[in-house]
C-alpha cells in the first residue's frame, strides 16, 4: 500500500462532533447493550467466515506466525472450556501474567467468551505488584507461563494457576498444564450473553495516597475504543497496523488488541524487547502504515541511526502517540525524516483516549496540543471550585458525564472515588483551552509520576522502600528528564545502624525492581536527615520536586 492510495476526503471535525448520535455507535456492535452482548463475539466470532488474518504475532527472534479470526474463535472455544472445568463462572475474574503471544489474545478472548472479566498483570512486575492486583480482583484463576510462573511462589493464597508451559519446563505442583489441557477441550463454545454494563476487564492505576485501585471495565467500553480506532487513529481495511504498547497496560490491551480486533482488523504482536533497530526492521518487513506508541519509544526512533529511518521513508501512513505529551521536536522529525504526521493522543485507564488530534478526521493540529475532544465526549476545564473556564485559563481537565454517552467509568471498584462529583469526572491532568477549543497540556496536578509512558504511583515505591530493613521513611517524586520525561527519585531516611552507601542505594534500587517492577524503580536516591511535612505530618511531595527543578535549572 502506498500512501498516495488512501488519499481520501475526511469527515470536517466539528461536523463529526456536533453529528454524534450514541444510536448510530451502538450500531456498530453485533450485539445490544441491553438485550445481550459478548465481547468475544464483538471482537472474533462476527469477523469469521472470510479466513482474514486477526493476529500477526512475531517471536523474539522474528520469526513471524499468523493467526485467522477462525483460528482465534477455536482457541478461545478450547479456553472457554477449559476455564469453565477449572470452575470460572460468569463474572469471575481471570489473571493474565503472559508475554505478547497468541496465547495472551486466546487467554482475553477466551474469558470473555465464557462471560468473565480479564485482568492484565504485566510480565516486568514482581511478585508485591502482582499481590496487589490480585488483592484488588480477587481473581479466581491466574495464566502465566514457566519464565514468570516463580513469582507466584511467595503470594499468600494464590488463585490456582495455569502454566504455558515451554518445552522441557517442569511443572510445579497443582498447576494445570495449559497446553495438554486444552487438547482434550472442545473447540466449540456457545459465547455467553452479558449486558453493557457488565464488565470485561478489571484494570488497576496507580495514585498517590494509596495502593493501586482496580478500574473497572464494562462491555459498553467497546463503544469507545471503537471510536477511538476510526476517528483519531482512522484504521482503515489495507493498513498493516502495530501498537507497540504491552498488553500488560491500558494503551496496549484496550488499543493493540481490543481495538482492532473489534474492527476486524488484524494487530500485531511482537514477543521482544523494544530497540529501534528492531522496530525498523518489522515496520519494514510487515509493511507497518500505521503506528502506535509512546513518544519514549520515538525519541529512541530519532537517537537512532538516521539510515534506518530512511529505510522505511515514506512507508508509515499515520502514527499515533499516547501516554505524555508528544514534544514538538518529535513531530518535526517524523515529517522531515520518515514523511509520515505524527499525532498526539490523550487518555487514561479510567477513560479509554478522549482527547485526540484525529487522523481520521479534519481539523487543525497545533504542536504542543493535546488536540479535541473525541466525538462523543465533552470536556470541560474546571476552577478549584467547580467553574467552567474559558480559554487561556488554566485548570484541571474534566469529562463533563451528562454529555459524554461514550463515558464508561463509573467509580473504583469497591472504593470511594472522589474525582467524580458536580456532574464531572476530574482527570488530575492540568491544562488550559486554547482559542479554537484545543486542550494543552500543563502537567499533572497530583503526584503521579509519568516516566517512559508509565503512570507511577509514588505511593507504590515509598512502601516498597519502606519494606526494607535499612529504610525508616521515604518520599518519592518524579524528576524532571529529558528521555524519559521524568524518573523517579527517592528521599530516604536511613534507620539507625545502616549509613548512606552507593551500595546501599544500589542494593534498595534493585529491592524495588523485584518486588515492584523495572520501569518503577528509583533511578536516583538521595539520603536525608529529614522530610518536609505538613502540620499534620503529610509528606510534601511537592517541595521536593521543585527543589530538584530548580536545582537542574541553576546547574
Amino acid at each position: 500500500m502506498t500512501v498516495s492510495a488512501t488519499a481520501r476526503t475526511r469527515p470536517a471535525y466539528h461536523q463529526a462532533a456536533g453529528n454524534f448520535r450514541i444510536e448510530d455507535a451502538l450500531a456498530k456492535l453485533e450485539g445490544d447493550l441491553t438485550g445481550g452482548v459478548n465481547a468475544c463475539i464483538e471482537c472474533c466470532d462476527r469477523h469469521t467466515g472470510s479466513n482474514r488474518t486477526a493476529l500477526r504475532c512475531l517471536s523474539a527472534d522474528e520469526t513471524l506466525t499468523e493467526y485467522s479470526f477462525e483460528q482465534l474463535r477455536d482457541m478461545s472455544a478450547r479456553i472457554a472450556n477449559l476455564f469453565d472445568s477449572l470452575g470460572v463462572k460468569p463474572g469471575d475474574v481471570v489473571s493474565g501474567l503472559l508475554p505478547r503471544k497468541v496465547e495472551l489474545v486466546a487467554v482475553v478472548l477466551g474469558a470473555w467468551r465464557l462471560g468473565a472479566v480479564y485482568q492484565p498483570l504485566f510480565t516486568a512486575f514482581g511478585p508485591k505488584a502482582i499481590e496487589q492486583r490480585l488483592n484488588t480482583s480477587q481473581a479466581k484463576l491466574i495464566i502465566t507461563d514457566s519464565i514468570n510462573r516463580a513469582k507466584l511462589d511467595d503470594i499468600p493464597a494464590c488463585p490456582p494457576v495455569v502454566t504455558v508451559r515451554s518445552e522441557g519446563d517442569s511443572l510445579a505442583d497443582g498447576d494445570t498444564d495449559f497446553h495438554a489441557a486444552l487438547a482434550t477441550q472442545s473447540s466449540v463454545f456457545a459465547p455467553v450473553i452479558r449486558r453493557g454494563n457488565d464488565l470485561m476487564m478489571m484494570m488497576s492505576t496507580s495514585g498517590t495516597t494509596g495502593l493501586p485501585k482496580g478500574v473497572p471495565v464494562p462491555i459498553r467500553a467497546l463503544l469507545s475504543f471503537g471510536a477511538y480506532m476510526r476517528d483519531a487513529v482512522d484504521l482503515l481495511d489495507d493498513d498493516v497496523f502495530w501498537n507497540i504498547a504491552d498488553p500488560g497496560w491500558a494503551y496496549g490491551l484496550y488499543y493493540a488488541v481490543t481495538g482492532p480486533l473489534l474492527l476486524g482488523q488484524a494487530t500485531t504482536l511482537f514477543e521482544g524487547g523494544f530497540s529501534a533497530e528492531s522496530t525498523y526492521r518489522i515496520i519494514r518487513k510487515l509493511g507497518v502504515t500505521s503506528l502506535a506508541g509512546s513518544p519514549t519509544a520515538f525519541r529512541l526512533l530519532l537517537a537512532a541511526d538516521p539510515e534506518l529511518a530512511c529505510d522505511v521513508k515514506g512507508q508509515l501512513r499515520v502514527v499515533s502517540s499516547a501516554g505524555e505529551p508528544l514534544n514538538p521536536e518529535i513531530i518535526r522529525w517524523f515529517d522531515d525524516c520518515l514523511g509520515v504526521p505524527v499525532h498526539d493522543h490523550y487518555g487514561q485507564t479510567e477513560l479509554g483516549m478522549c482527547v485526540n488530534n484525529h487522523h481520521g478526521l479534519d481539523h487543525p493540529v497545533r504542536p504542543g496540543s493535546a488536540g479535541l475532544a473525541m466525538p462523543g465526549y465533552r470536556v470541560a476545564v474546571l476552577d478549584d471550585d467547580g467553574n467552567e473556564l474559558g480559554p487561556n485559563q488554566p485548570g484541571t481537565l474534566a469529562i463533563d458525564i451528562a454529555n459524554s454517552p461514550l463515558l464508561w467509568f463509573s467509580g473504583y471498584h469497591n472504593k470511594p472515588t472522589p474525582a467524580i462529583s458536580g456532574g464531572y469526572y476530574r482527570t488530575g491532568d492540568n491544562v488550559e483551552f486554547e482559542p479554537d477549543g484545543s486542550i494543552s497540556f500543563i502537567g499533572r496536578s497530583d503526584d503521579v509520576i509519568t516516566s517512559s509512558g508509565y503512570r507511577i504511583g509514588p505511593f507504590d515505591v515509598e512502601s516498597a522502600l519502606i519494606e526494607h530493613p535499612a529504610v525508616t521513611e521515604a518520599a518519592v517524586v518524579g524528576v524532571p528528564d529529558p528521555s524519559r520525561t521524568e524518573i523517579v527519585k527517592a528521599f530516604v531516611i536511613l534507620a539507625k545502624g545502616h549509613e548512606p552507601t552507593v551500595d546501599l542505594a544500589e542494593e534498595l534500587q534493585q529491592h524495588v525492581r523485584n518486588r515492584l517492577s523495572a520501569h518503577a524503580y528509583p533511578r536516583a536516591i538521595e539520603f536525608v536527615a529529614e522530610l518536609p511535612k505538613t502540620p499534620s505530618g503529610k509528606i510534601q511531595r511537592f517541595l521536593l520536586r521543585k527543589a530538584e527543578i530548580a536545582k537542574q535549572q541553576n546547574a
